[in-house]
């Protein structure tokens, strides 16, 4: 990737987009490529790091200190993670970073590596710095799949007694800082019927209708919170969400389906309360649906499996990490999100997060994902005014 002349963004930062964009990190494929580099990188500039590793040690978090001064310090944290590029159209190698005009293309340029290489690129400097508070890093697995990798790195954290005073999560807002998002859980339905020929339909338990009949209660819910539920208006969709989004059962048309299997999410509100919803749904498939089943075939049954928990993010405006990024982006704003991050998860570990990163979230996981070299330069302002912070104390 050849950086134009006049380009705003600093060669190591422009170096360092191109490197870590040059790691396929896909959430099914390990990471450990990216974060072995990242170690080794940081450790020729003195900073050691700690890493926590999945189950099947093929994937791992990276927590890395410049530990200096004696006050609690800033997490500036990203996910390593990116979406597939299976069935896109890319007009340019997606895992090889595209320099054009005035943008740089490749997948994960926006979400959220070019952030990633912004806080690499300034680690030196922080390193050398005279700090009065720590600074860390924090790059983490499988964000894109339920934040599942944050979750270690965050008990690691506790466990070892580290407690920062708040976090940057890089995620893409057009470096505008972002104090609250909605909480996402999503959950597998099976529907577990009884097969017969469809000539002896009652004879049968039809596993797609029963299922269907549960989508369309979790439908009248998803309308009762957008008529009746109070309003949040600093969201773009100011109400709780539900929606149905996969299903698939049966063999045959002429067979009444033995099974179906759905998937469903909601997007709630900061404030509201996930668990009611759950309960309700769960309720109405075994006080409703379930008794009907059994009275045909008393081994039919209904099973739920959360796939993802990641709780919602509400940081007031007068925390003293909203008042850090709304003085270091230089932007008064405090905005939120629909879209689920792991500021959630570092709030619920007592640690007051913000979002605020370059690019736009409308270009994450797209073909020919961009970010602007625009968006990086703000973003390497916002941290050499960070540097300055840190060190005046």
């Amino acid at each position: 990737m050849n950086q134009t002349t006049n380009s705003p963004v600093t060669p190591e930062t422009f170096a360092l987009i191109e490197r870590l964009i040059g790691f396929d990190t896909t959430s099914r494929d390990s990471n450990l490529g990216l974060i072995e580099w990242t170690r080794d990188y940081l450790k020729g500039h003195g900073i050691a790091s700690r890493l926590t590793y999945d189950a099947g040690g093929n994937k791992a978090n990276l927590f890395a200190t410049v530990d200096k001064g004696n006050k609690p310090g800033i997490v500036l944290s990203g996910h390593t993670d990116v979406v597939p590029v299976d069935g896109q159209d890319w007009a340019s190698d997606p895992f090889k970073a595209t320099a054009k005009a005035d943008k740089i293309y490749g997948r994960g340029a926006c979400d959220m590596k070019s952030y990633l290489a912004v806080v690499l690129a300034m680690a030196p400097r922080f390193a050398a710095a005279d700090l009065k508070a720590p600074i860390h890093f924090a790059l983490s697995y499988d964000e894109e799949v339920g934040c599942v990798g944050a979750r270690g790195l965050l008990e690691d954290l506790a466990r070892n007694g580290i407690r920062p005073a708040g976090a940057v999560i890089g995620e893409p807002t057009g470096m505008r800082p972002v104090i609250a998002h909605k909480g996402k859980r999503s959950y597998q339905c099976c529907v577990h019927g009884k097969e017969a020929h469809s000539a002896l339909t009652p004879q049968g338990v039809n596993a797609i209708e029963y299922a269907a009949r549960i989508i369309t209660y979790i439908r009248h819910m998803a309308e009762r919170m957008q008529a009746c539920e109070p309003r949040d208006h600093g969201f773009d969709v100011p109400f709780t969400t539900l929606q149905t989004g996969v299903i698939s059962g049966g063999t045959a048309g002429n067979i009444v389906p033995r099974e179906c299997i759905f998937q469903f999410e909601f997007r709630y509100l900061p404030g509201a309360d996930p668990d009611a919803l759950e309960r309700e749904i769960k309720d109405y498939a075994e006080r409703v649906i379930l008794p009907e089943m059994q009275r045909t075939d008393p081994d039919t049954g209904i099973s739920f499996e959360t796939r993802a928990e990641i709780p919602g993010l509400d940081t007031g405006e007068a925390e003293e990490v909203t008042r850090l990024a709304q003085a270091l982006s230089r932007d008064k704003s405090a905005s939120k999100v629909a879209y689920a991050t792991e500021g959630g998860l570092f709030q619920r570990a007592g640690i007051p997060a913000v979002i605020c990163g370059p690019g736009s979230i409308e270009q994450a996981h797209k073909p020919d994902e961009y970010v602007t070299l625009e968006q990086v330069a703000l973003c390497e302002s916002f941290m050499q005014r960070l540097l300055k912070q840190m060190c005046a104390g």
